[in-house]
């Protein structure tokens, strides 16, 4: 019951081909929770059928509550705006909506659903003081050059140090609302197209030098040569085509499967992973390889003062 417990709101975007991985979140969310905390989980969708409604709403507990919020009358509004690419859906946009839609709540956690992770409530405890969020750099973005160069010259980021991955977000709300950040985002959505990482891109533009950077342990991306030592790893991001689902050399693949054994659609990833082809395999691979290319072409389109900064 959430009578005399914390309430810690946490939302998930996600549509039916993901439910299988936002079951492994939800678990490990699950297994690593204490009871002092009440887990107010919201699931904004646009695109989910009543099976796996309640194949995942079997997940609650006295101290954890699901809850799935249709969109579709909110984003119907505004979704030929909405720019995705490649395998991205249109619901990667959402967690742009939550301090509007939830005027109640003055902070909230967001997490992206191809995680694995810790007690969520010690991240959720962060002293956000006034900035808008908090974030961990991204990894991607600190070991690719032409990534650093699109956060500083494109996105507008000074340092590529301080560009974060918006997959795990601790969100001020309160603060969030007082700067207008909806307005201001629709506004940009309007004038700016930012093809690359998409609403990450409009969240770094817009929150930069508000932004509290928390350790890479709370969003670690399994990219190979930088493994942690498993006491580190409070949440575990398989970002990109860091898949466990996909590939074999996947690194931390095993805390995935750890709980992946606990849900009941163990059987239909390991359904996914058997039936993935190796042309699915090459072309996320040359998806990689293309988004690159689209980094390096926007650097190309604008000019660089970075030389003259202090």
């Amino acid at each position: 019951m959430e009578q005399g417990k914390e309430v810690i709101p946490i939302f998930f975007t996600v549509d039916d081909k993901y439910i299988p991985f936002l079951a492994v979140a939800i678990q490990s969310l699950i297994e690593n929770s204490t009871e002092k905390y009440y887990y107010l989980i919201k699931i904004l969708y646009t695109d989910i059928t009543e099976e796996n409604k309640k194949k995942i709403s079997k997940y609650e507990r006295e101290n954890v509550n699901i809850e799935f919020v249709d969109l579709n009358y909110y984003i119907n509004k505004i979704k030929d705006k909405l720019y995705t690419r490649d395998y991205y859906s249109k619901t990667t946009y959402f967690r742009l909506f939550i301090p509007e839609l939830y005027p109640q709540y003055d902070k909230a956690i967001y997490l992206d659903c191809d995680i694995i992770l810790s007690d969520i409530a010690n991240l959720y405890n962060i002293d956000l003081e006034n900035n808008l969020v908090a974030a961990a750099p991204d990894d991607v973005i600190q070991t690719i050059e032409v990534f650093q160069e699109y956060a500083e010259k494109v996105v507008g980021v000074a340092d590529y140090h301080n560009y974060f991955n918006a997959g795990i977000l601790v969100m001020n709300l309160d603060e969030l609302r007082k700067f207008g950040f909806q307005e201001k985002f629709m506004y940009l959505l309007s004038t700016v197209k930012f093809s690359v990482a998409q609403d990450q891109d409009y969240l770094n533009r817009l929150c930069k030098g508000r932004v509290k950077l928390f350790e890479t342990t709370w969003n670690k991306m399994p990219i190979a040569g930088d493994s942690e030592e498993k006491e580190k790893l409070n949440l575990i991001h398989y970002n990109l085509a860091f898949k466990p689902w996909h590939f074999e050399d996947i690194l931390y693949k095993e805390y995935f499967w750890q709980y992946a054994e606990n849900t009941e659609f163990f059987d239909t990833i390991m359904e996914i992973k058997e039936n993935y082809t190796e042309e699915e395999r090459f072309e996320n691979r040359e998806s990689d390889r293309k988004l690159r290319e689209l980094a390096q072409k926007e650097c190309d389109c604008v000019g660089d003062d970075r030389k003259y900064r202090r």
